[in-house]
C-alpha cells in the first residue's frame, strides 16, 4: 500500500526530506527543532495554561508507546477518551509510535449521558478496542461515567498522566510504512451510525502536504484552533499539520469559543495569527455576538488564510463577517472555502489563496431538478441564489460529477453526486466490507473508470471550480418536486429576529402516503414575549407556550417559507437554545431530528 505516494504532488514537509510516517516527521523535529514550541494551551481559550515542544511531545509519545507495547501488540486499537488539552496530542503520538491504531473520541458529558454515550457505545462496539487511553482525573470518574455500560467496565484503561518514566523501559524505532493504518476517524454521523474510517499515514501525509501547499504555511506560520480533535478537521489540519510544517498553533477548549466567540478573535489577535480553520456557523456566531466595542480592540491584519470548511457555505455567512470585522484589519480575500471529508482524509477541493471567493448565481427552481441555469444578478433575485465555490481539486485529486442511479457522468450544467479519486481517499470502513465496496470502490458504468470515492454529496463543476449544492439523502421531496433542507432552513432563520442562527432542521415525514414538510428551530436564549408596551411580560409559563411570542414565529416561518419556496410547512416545532443535533463539525443532523420529531422527543422550547 505504500504505492500511495505515487503521485507527482511532493508529500516532503520542508527541511524533513520524504517521511514514510508521521513517526518519521515528529522524530526528526525533535532532534533538529527540540526546543521549539509547538503546542500551546489556553485555558478558557485565554490563560497560557501549559506548553508542549517538540522534545517534549516526544519524549512523552516514546513513554506511552512503551507502556502500550508492553501489554498490546502492534495493529491492535486504542480509544482515546481526553478532555479539551495537550495530554490528548501526547496519547495520539504515543499510539502511533507504538504501531496501535488509535480511535478518537469525547467521553461523554455526565449531564448528557443519554445523547452522548450511545454513541460512543458504538463505536466501541464496533471498533473493539483493546485499551482505554485517558488522563488520571477521566479514570477517577469512570464508575459514574460507565456505571450502566460494563462494555468499558471490561476494558484495560491506561492514564497516560501517571506513567511513571523512570521505570519505563527503553523505546525502539521500529520501520512504519506510508500503508499502515494510522488511526480510525469515526465519522460524526450527519446521516447514519458513526463508521471507522481507514486513514494511514501515506493518507495524512499527502492530505498534510496538500493543505500546507494550498494555504501557505511556512515554519512561521500561526495557528489558532478551537475545533474537537476528535473530529477530522480539529485533529489533521489543528493538530498533524502544525507538526507537518513546523508552525506554532495555539489550542482552545470548544467551549470557551461557544461560550464566548469573541476569545477565539482575541487570540488570534493577541497573536498575531495567520491561519484559522472553523464550520460555516462559527463565522456567522461571531458576526452576531461580537459587539462594535469589542471589535475596536481586535487586529486581524495578520489573518492570511480562514478557512470555511462547512458545505455548501452561505455567500451570507461570508460576506456579513468580512464587512464586519473590516474595521479589525479582517481581508475579504482571507476567507478561504473549501470541502473535505473524512473518508479522503480532509482537504478535496479549496479556493486559491491570493483571490476571493468565487460564486455563482443560479435560477433556484431549475437547481430543484438538479440543472444549473445561471442568472444575471438583479435579473430575478426573488427566483434565484448565489451559491459559493468551494475550491478546485488539484495535486492528485480528481472530481467527476455522476448521476447516482445510473453511475454515468453527469453533462455541465447539471449536478449530481461528487466522486473523489487521489491519493488521501481512505482505505475503507472498519470491519464493513459491503459498505467499503460501494462507497470507496465506485465504477462509471459508461466507462468503468475508477475506483472513486463516493462522497453522497451533491454538486456541479463550472470552470473546474467545484460548487456542492446539498446531500443525497437530506433531499425533501414533495409534490414530485425536490427541495434542497438548507434552502428552507435559511428562509426559515431570517424569518424571525428570535430565531437561532444555523439551528435549523429541515425534513419531511410520510403522513397517510403524502410526504409533509416540518421545520424544527432553535429559539435564542435571550428570548421572552413582549407586551404591548414593549416590555418584557410576566406571563405564566403555561402563557408563554401558547402566547404571542410563540405564534408571531412560528407564523412569520410559515410565511417565509410559502412566500420563498411555494411550500406549506406542515407543522413547526420551536426548540430551545443548544437542543438541535448536529455533528461535531456543526453539521444539523437531520435524520435525528426527524427520528427525534417522530418519537415525540424533541426538546421544545417552553418560553
Amino acid at each position: 500500500m505504500s504505492t500511495l505516494l505515487t503521485t507527482n504532488f511532493n508529500t516532503s514537509s520542508e527541511g524533513v526530506g520524504n517521511p514514510s510516517s508521521l513517526v518519521d516527521l515528529l522524530r526528526w523535529r525533535s532532534v533538529n527543532q527540540r526546543d521549539q514550541a509547538a503546542f500551546i494551551y489556553l485555558l478558557n481559550g485565554e490563560e497560557e495554561e501549559s506548553c508542549l515542544t517538540y522534545g517534549e511531545l516526544d519524549y512523552q509519545a516514546r513513554s506511552i508507546a512503551t507502556a502500550l507495547r508492553a501489554s498490546h501488540q502492534s495493529g491492535t486499537r486504542a480509544l482515546l477518551l481526553y478532555p479539551p488539552g495537550l495530554e490528548f496530542v501526547k496519547a495520539f503520538f504515543g499510539c502511533l509510535y507504538a504501531g496501535v491504531i488509535a480511535i478518537p473520541a469525547y467521553p461523554p458529558h455526565p449531564a448528557r449521558l443519554d445523547r452522548t454515550l450511545p454513541k460512543l457505545q458504538a463505536i466501541a462496539l464496533d471498533a473493539e478496542p483493546a485499551v482505554v487511553l485517558t488522563n488520571s482525573k477521566l479514570l477517577a470518574s469512570t464508575d459514574s461515567l460507565f456505571r450502566e455500560s460494563p462494555l468499558f467496565k471490561s476494558k484495560h484503561w491506561l492514564a497516560t498522566d501517571c506513567l511513571d518514566n523512570e521505570t519505563l523501559p527503553e523505546w525502539r524505532a521500529g520501520t512504519i510504512f506510508a500503508g499502515a493504518l494510522a488511526f480510525l476517524q469515526y465519522t460524526s454521523g450527519s446521516t447514519a451510525m458513526p463508521k471507522g474510517v481507514m486513514v494511514t499515514h501515506g493518507n495524512l501525509l499527502h492530505n498534510s502536504a496538500y493543505l500546507a501547499h494550498a494555504f501557505h504555511h511556512t515554519p512561521e506560520s500561526v495557528l489558532v484552533t478551537w475545533l474537537p480533535t476528535f473530529h477530522d478537521m480539529g485533529l489533521i489540519y489543528g493538530i498533524l499539520q502544525p507538526i507537518y510544517s513546523g508552525f506554532r498553533c495555539y489550542v482552545m477548549p470548544p467551549a470557551s469559543f461557544i461560550q464566548r466567540p469573541l476569545r477565539w478573535l482575541q487570540a488570534m489577535s493577541r497573536y498575531q495569527a495567520t491561519h484559522s480553520v472553523a464550520p460555516n456557523f462559527a463565522y456567522d456566531l461571531c458576526a452576531q455576538k461580537i459587539t462594535e466595542e469589542q471589535r475596536a480592540l481586535l487586529d486581524l491584519r495578520h489573518w492570511r488564510v480562514a478557512v470555511n470548511g462547512a458545505e455548501p457555505i452561505r455567500i451570507e455567512t461570508l460576506d456579513r463577517f468580512a464587512r464586519t470585522f473590516a474595521c479589525c484589519g479582517f481581508r475579504r480575500s482571507a476567507l478561504y472555502p473549501g470541502y473535505g471529508l473524512a473518508e479522503a482524509t480532509l482537504k478535496v477541493t479549496g479556493g486559491r489563496k491570493t483571490e476571493e471567493y468565487v460564486t455563482c448565481r443560479v435560477d433556484t427552481a431549475a437547481l430543484a431538478q438538479h440543472r444549473v441555469v445561471e442568472v444575471e444578478a438583479g435579473e430575478d433575485d426573488q427566483g434565484s441564489q448565489t451559491l459559493v465555490s468551494s475550491g478546485r481539486a488539484t495535486h492528485g485529486v480528481e472530481i467527476v460529477i455522476v448521476d447516482p442511479e445510473t453511475l454515468v457522468t453527469r453533462a455541465p450544467g447539471c449536478v449530481g453526486e461528487i466522486w473523489v479519486r487521489g491519493p488521501s481517499n481512505a482505505q475503507g470502513y472498519w470491519n464493513r466490507i459491503e459498505e467499503t465496496q460501494q462507497t470507496f470502490h465506485a465504477y462509471l458504468s459508461n466507462t468503468e473508470d475508477g475506483p472513486y470515492l463516493r462522497t453522497g454529496d451533491l454538486g456541479f463543476l463550472k470552470d473546474g471550480e467545484l460548487f456542492v449544492t446539498g446531500r443525497r439523502k437530506d433531499l425533501i421531496i414533495i409534490g414530485g418536486s425536490n427541495y434542497y433542507p438548507q434552502d428552507i432552513e435559511l428562509t426559515a432563520e431570517r424569518s424571525h429576529k428570535d430565531l437561532r442562527p444555523a439551528s435549523c432542521a429541515a425534513f419531511s415525514i410520510d403522513d397517510a402516503g403524502a410526504e409533509r414538510l416540518i421545520v424544527a428551530i432553535e429559539v435564542e436564549r435571550h428570548h421572552r414575549p413582549d407586551d404591548q408596551n414593549g416590555k418584557p411580560s410576566a406571563l405564566s409559563r403555561r402563557q408563554r407556550v401558547s402566547g404571542s411570542g410563540a405564534r408571531d414565529m412560528a407564523m412569520a416561518i410559515q410565511r417565509a417559507v410559502a412566500e420563498e419556496h411555494e411550500l406549506q410547512i406542515h407543522q413547526v416545532v420551536l426548540l430551545k437554545a443548544g437542543s438541535i443535533s448536529k455533528t461535531s463539525s456543526g453539521k444539523i443532523q437531520r435524520h435525528v431530528c426527524r427520528k427525534a420529531f417522530l418519537a415525540s422527543g424533541l426538546d421544545r422550547w417552553t418560553g
